[in-house]
């Protein structure tokens, strides 16, 4: 059985005494969960939130991760710093890092390494927009971004890492892919991983739901044989409706 997982992406919002707030509430409202449950803050939150959450079963996540352990890169945080920061979880290759800040196939697979390699848990994001759907390229394009993702990692390191399929369109949108689209894409993922590392590799990879899920929705998606779990965007912003996703 593939433990589930809902993580918090909250993008750039929230500051450290906000951050410290929200996780504050959350504690007691998620502490009987019965999935991994992530918070992946703004990097300016981690010192905030790391004492707060300190054992109890929300964990720390950040989201981005550089390929480099250091150098001249303006602006970025490599995997070693997010460890000593509290962070154990890193989202990687996020739509909105594809789109805004220039992220490729082939980068996601550098800092997905790095991240792996140093012993965080990547939560690698793959997905199609609404035109590549349209053309019929959706099983295309996730079955090679999932493998470009993790290429060159081990087998053991592939089974502990996660995947978040994140149809684009459904981001940010309202939009949701109903329960069988999302599950028989992530069907497809998992189905890529199979051909390339094996069955029993691919059934122990948990791969998440990304977009737009919500209190209103996570019963029905969640009940879907494939989807291991969500990872939130808006609705990770209050306490009460992260929450009623953990608990579905």
């Amino acid at each position: 059985m593939r433990k589930p997982i809902i993580a918090g992406n909250w993008k750039m919002n929230k500051t450290p005494e906000e951050a410290k707030a929200l996780v504050t509430e959350l504690i007691p409202l998620v502490k009987d969960a019965e999935c991994d449950v992530v918070v992946c803050t703004p990097a300016v939150c981690f010192a905030a939130v790391a004492p707060v959450i300190e054992g109890t079963n929300v964990k720390l996540g950040a989201q981005n991760v550089h390929f480099k352990a250091s150098g001249a890169y303006t602006g970025e945080l490599s995997a070693e710093m997010l460890k000593a920061a509290g962070c154990e979880y890193v989202i990687i290759g996020h739509s909105e890092r594809r789109q805004y800040f220039g992220e490729t196939d082939k980068t996601v697979n550098l800092r997905t390494v790095a991240a792996v390699n140093a012993g965080l848990k990547a939560i690698v994001c793959v997905g199609e927009n609404k035109e590549e759907r349209e053309a019929g390229y959706t099983d295309y394009l996730v079955a090679y971004q999932t493998l470009m993702a993790l290429h060159g990692l081990t087998n053991e390191q592939i089974v502990e890492t996660i995947i978040a399929y994140e149809p684009v369109w459904a981001i940010g949108t309202g939009l949701t892919a109903t329960d069988e689209q999302a599950n028989e894409t992530i069907g497809v993922i998992r189905k890529a991983i199979a051909g390339k590392y094996g069955e029993c590799v691919a059934e122990k990879v948990r791969i998440q739901y990304g977009g737009s899920m919500k209190g209103s929705n996570v019963k029905g998606l969640m009940a879907q044989p494939e989807i291991d779990g969500g990872l939130i965007g808006g609705a990770s912003l209050k306490a009460a409706d992260f929450a009623q996703v953990v608990n579905f």
